[in-house]
């Protein structure tokens, strides 16, 4: 037929042809060329190098500025999806089963640059269909966090009128100072288009360190004195966190903002509420206007402050002490470091639950206590009169042996030629699975057993 062009041809002129070329050609301005075109590693010979040489040829320009390649997502067992295989994931399988935010940002962690990956959903092998996918249920897990810790802060903003975040505890500078470099990570990954670590730096960031750590410190003050600057701190970070994430997830996001009070963000020059319709048209937050908050001494102090207060529980959980055992605990750290702790003080203790808490650049390790280094500080904590320190060791050397044989078993049977040629190579890789397990766990025994000498 005369008047079908050919796949091949016809997509070598997409980028104008659309755009009213060649019979309107000033429809093209202000649409070529455009920004960047998004596009898998297999056509780039057959569409994407095409479209550049006619739009040089035709229209003496190239039609966009980046080609943005992306990863592949193949079937569990590494093979390409296929309706005929039967190994596809229907998308909206997945949103049924664990929501778009879910599946949207399950599939950006799995970005690493453009090397493919392999997609853990399990497939019903007589139906076809989806039984689960453990990694979507961890980013669901990751949507319902957002959606209650939100809940939780506006639950909590009665009394509340917008205004300028300020900082008045060293949680705040850690805050501000962290959420100034997410602002920097999520925008400097959307421009270089490196979505996985920006997906990946959203969750730690929001996850461990806004509502683990700063929604708990800040809780006391919210029945304080110092509420409505607690409240207007909470919002600015839960508001620019929202704005952040909202290329990522953009239907919670968009519901939990909705449902917002106005931040100091919505705040025009004379200091009137001037908030967007919408937040997917709302001011973006730009690094620039972060930078300030920027401190690193800040950052510094309280990642000391996480380090011994995470020792106390680490403990408290190993040794399955209850929450509620107040715990002596003996820091021993760098001049600069103690001044730093000491500051922090009044929030380490409630917050590691200890009877006594002594810092200093020369105390001697306790007896009876194990010891926790992390970040160039010593973290002694007092287990004397807490557990039957030679009862806790038998039982971990019990432990210990009970692995040890269990390991033996599995580095023989890898061993041994015959079984790794003949098995599946799921059988194969599944015993392989478990020895790497078990030599962790046989780590983290030895490390239990070694606090008691």
């Amino acid at each position: 037929d005369e008047n079908v062009l050919d796949t091949w041809f016809s997509s070598q002129l997409w980028t104008f042809a659309t755009q009213g070329w060649p019979q309107k050609p000033e429809l093209l301005e202000g649409h070529h060329p455009t920004t960047a075109l998004v596009t898998a590693r297999d056509i780039i010979a057959l569409w994407v190098a095409r479209m550049v040489m006619s739009s040089l040829y035709f229209l003496d320009e190239v039609p966009f500025k980046d080609v943005v390649i992306y990863p592949t997502i193949l079937a569990k067992d590494g093979s390409r999806m296929s309706k005929s295989k039967g190994n596809g994931v229907d998308p909206m399988d997945l949103i049924g089963m664990y929501g778009a935010d879910a599946m949207r940002f399950n599939l950006l962690t799995l970005c690493t640059n453009n090397q493919d990956v392999k997609f853990d959903a399990n497939i019903d092998k007589k139906t076809k269909k989806l039984i689960d996918s453990p990694r979507t249920d961890q980013a669901k897990s990751f949507v319902t966090k957002i959606w209650n810790a939100s809940r939780f802060l506006l639950m909590n903003m009665e009394g509340y009128t917008p205004g300028e975040p300020v900082v008045e505890t060293p949680a705040d500078a850690w805050m501000f100072s962290r959420l100034a470099k997410a602002v920097k990570m999520v925008t400097e990954g959307i421009e270089n288009y490196t979505f996985g670590d920006m997906a990946r730096g959203v969750q730690q960031f929001f996850w461990n360190e806004v509502c683990d750590w700063y929604v708990e410190v800040t809780k006391a003050r919210l029945k304080g004195e110092g509420r409505l600057q607690a409240q207007r701190n909470l919002i600015f970070v839960l508001d620019t966190s929202i704005r952040l994430m909202h290329p990522l997830m953009p239907f919670v996001t968009e519901e939990i903002w909705d449902n917002m009070p106005a931040s100091v963000l919505d705040l025009d020059a004379e200091g009137n509420v001037d908030r967007a319709e919408a937040l997917m048209i709302a001011k973006w937050p730009e690094p620039a206007d972060y930078a300030k908050y920027v401190d690193e001494d800040a950052e510094r102090a309280f990642e000391l402050c996480r380090t011994v207060v995470s020792a106390a529980r680490a403990t408290r959980s190993r040794y399955r002490l209850s929450p509620k055992a107040e715990l002596d605990v003996v820091v021993r750290a760098g001049a600069e470091d103690v001044e730093k702790l000491e500051s922090l003080r009044s929030t380490i203790e409630p917050l590691a639950n200890t009877a006594s808490l002594v810092m200093g650049t020369d105390v001697e390790k306790p007896a009876a206590s194990i010891a926790v280094v992390d970040s160039g500080v010593e973290v002694f904590v007092v287990l004397e009169g807490k557990v039957d320190l030679s009862a806790e060791k038998a039982r971990l050397e019990k432990e210990i042996a009970a692995v040890q044989k269990e390991l033996a078993g599995c580095e023989k049977t890898l061993a041994n030629e015959g079984f790794v040629a003949k098995a599946a190579p799921a059988v194969v890789q599944k015993k392989r699975d478990r020895a790497a397990e078990l030599k962790e766990i046989l780590a983290a025994l030895t490390a239990q057993v070694a606090d008691f000498s």
